[in-house]
């Protein structure tokens, strides 16, 4: 999680590369396709760095029909924490603003430092998880909640009047949340902070945790290294987990993968994937970038890296 105030820095850039190909003759004895003509050469679309007016952090995207999302942190002081506001395109390019998409005056047990949005769909209703009030022990009010609207634009209301998990579980302080749901629809919520990092199941409500087959609840599947703001996703059937490592005020402050072949880990530390440019910024940034679809089918799934 990002805590002092910095621009959103994200940069989309999108290319396409063409290679024209044409089938061997018959009886020509060739093997594979043949090169028919040189590549065409496209352009770059930018959108700017910032894309957006404004002081932004942690954004999540979402790809809802034909439209994307970015649901960042609001990036002001703790107490003006209040509010998440979202932008919408259908080019990557030109973005729409839709403030105050969460309130805290729709949360009864929030009072400040709203972080990390993560949005999803499923049957019908659009989720939006969120970690509020930065607690510090298990006597505080705070943690991971969840939100619910029927549009991707909100307004989103708490959806359980409390906080989905209030307690540090495993040393895992509760915010940073990212939930992935699995080709078998079974959904997974991967948070944490203070160098811990859990897993755990959501039951098919989006609201409550279910259990693991051992009885429990909260896994720790913390990789080397991490430091916070998990990110899951999953290619050809092998299960990628990304996370900030290092010091998120420091040039230290990086992101870097895991592999398994499990959604519940254990999950082995790969490489770094992104470091600091102090060109472009203090800090890489942190992971809480993806892309989820939603489907006609009430079903969505994580298929992007943040």
């Amino acid at each position: 999680m990002v805590r002092i105030i910095r621009k959103l820095s994200v940069a989309l850039a999108s290319a396409a590369l063409l290679l024209g190909f044409a089938p061997s003759p018959a009886g020509a004895g060739q093997q594979g396709p043949v090169r028919t003509a040189a590549p065409p050469v496209h352009g770059t679309s930018e959108a700017g760095n910032p894309l957006v007016e404004g002081w932004y952090a942690d954004p999540d995207v979402a790809v809802y029909g034909d439209r994307f999302w970015i649901y960042p942190t609001t990036s002001r002081s703790y107490g003006e924490q209040t509010f998440m506001d979202a932008f919408s395109s259908t080019d990557m390019v030109h973005w729409t603003k839709h403030p105050k998409v969460l309130d805290i005056a729709d949360v009864p047990w929030a009072k400040y430092a709203l972080w990390a949005p993560a949005p999803v769909y499923r049957d019908g209703q659009y989720y939006l998880y969120f970690a509020a009030n930065d607690i510090q022990s298990d006597s505080e009010v705070g943690g991971i909640g969840v939100a619910v609207s029927d549009r991707p634009e909100g307004p989103y209301k708490d959806a359980i009047g409390a906080p989905l998990i209030d307690r540090f579980h495993n040393g895992a302080q509760p915010i940073d949340q990212d939930v992935f749901i699995d080709d078998d629809g079974q959904a997974y919520m991967y948070y944490g902070g203070w160098g811990h990092a859990n897993v755990v199941e959501l039951n098919p409500d989006m609201t409550s945790l279910g259990t693991f087959p051992d009885g429990t609840v909260h896994k720790e599947i913390t990789p080397e290294n991490y430091t916070e703001g998990s990110f899951m996703f999953k290619r050809g059937g092998t299960y990628y987990m990304m996370w900030s490592e290092g010091g998120w005020t420091g040039p230290d402050y990086s992101v870097s993968y895991a592999m398994s072949d499990s959604p519940t880990g254990p999950f082995e530390k790969i490489d770094r994937v992104l470091a600091q440019d102090p060109a472009v910024a203090r800090g890489s940034g942190h992971t809480r970038w993806s892309t989820c679809r939603a489907r006609t089918s009430g079903t969505s799934s994580t298929t992007g890296a943040r």
